[in-house]
């Protein structure tokens, strides 16, 4: 094998976060990603689907969601990718990672607002779980990043509770 034949592995990744530390963190915000892209697709299919006294109301409102939603998942998926690790990006993938589960058929509209707030507070959950692993690394880019998440779906979540009080 002549000396220069050995393939090229790039170089080495060094921002100083332990691989260890980066594959651990990329594997939770694959999970945040999985949830986050099963929230926009459940929230655009109400959005198709909803119907009723609140169709207009709600219509509007999803599509501001899942656009939110949308422009999220590229977020996410880059600082997988930044972090030196693949991003999942098949239903296949994402449906392993995810923790919330799509219902059958289409719901009535409030059934869907409940279904949507529990899907928001779980993707709440979800990116609040990763602080402990990122403050340890002292991963800021992350913690920006999952602070942001939140926000959004803690107020989205209120706001979508707040249309099932009487």
């Amino acid at each position: 094998m002549a000396k220069n034949s050995r393939k090229f592995a790039g170089p080495v990744m060094d921002i100083g976060i332990s691989e260890d530390d980066r594959a651990a963190i990329a594997g939770g915000l694959s999970r945040l990603l999985a949830d986050s892209a099963t929230l926009y697709l459940m929230t655009h299919n109400f959005h198709w689907n909803v119907k009723g006294p609140m169709f207009n109301t709600l219509h509007l409102m999803f599509m501001g969601q899942y656009t939110e939603q949308w422009n999220a998942l590229d977020l996410i998926a880059e600082r997988i990718r930044a972090l030196g690790h693949p991003a999942p990006g098949t239903y296949k993938a994402l449906g392993k990672l995810a923790s919330i589960e799509e219902p059958e058929g289409v719901p009535v509209a409030t059934e869907m607002i409940r279904l949507l707030v529990a899907a928001q507070e779980a993707t709440a959950r979800t990116a609040r779980g990763l602080f402990p692993l990122v403050d340890k690394a002292n991963d800021q880019p992350t913690a920006d990043l999952l602070t942001q998440r939140l926000e959004v779906h803690e107020k989205t979540a209120w706001m979508l509770r707040s249309l099932l009080e009487e």
